[in-house]
């Protein structure tokens, strides 16, 4: 299989297995690459009645840790700050709304879906 060597387009092929993987297990696509001044959201989907907001990872080699461990505090929170601010826009608070932060980690090609990251990390805001 050839692979895009750019990380743009790396980032992309990788939303788009994820994007797959998480619609075959029921989820419904909203958004794609939504971007504030305080951060980006790579995939905002919905799962019944709620909002999911996907972070995509992926690592090729692994030596300097992998996908799931590339999630740093800054990221996660520059995440919560975007999902705020979508949901605003939505005439919501992410203080009140049905919501949750994926992620969709690959290393090696090999996907592991993450739920609810919080219940995982320290995520403060």
């Amino acid at each position: 299989m050839i692979f895009p060597k750019s990380p743009y387009f790396l980032g992309l092929y990788y939303e788009k297995k994820a994007l797959k993987y998480l619609k075959k297990q029921g989820l419904k696509l909203i958004a794609t690459n939504v971007r504030y001044p305080c951060g980006e959201i790579d995939l905002i989907m919905q799962e019944h009645q709620t909002w999911v907001f996907v972070e995509v990872r992926f690592r090729r080699n692994t030596s300097f840790g992998d996908a799931m461990s590339s999630i740093t505090y800054p990221k996660r929170r520059r995440l919560w700050r975007a999902a705020s601010c979508w949901l605003a826009q939505h005439q919501e608070s992410i203080e009140t709304a049905d919501c949750r932060f994926d992620i969709c980690a690959f290393n090696h090609q090999k996907l592991v879906w993450l739920k609810n990251m919080l219940e995982h990390t320290e995520f403060i805001r």
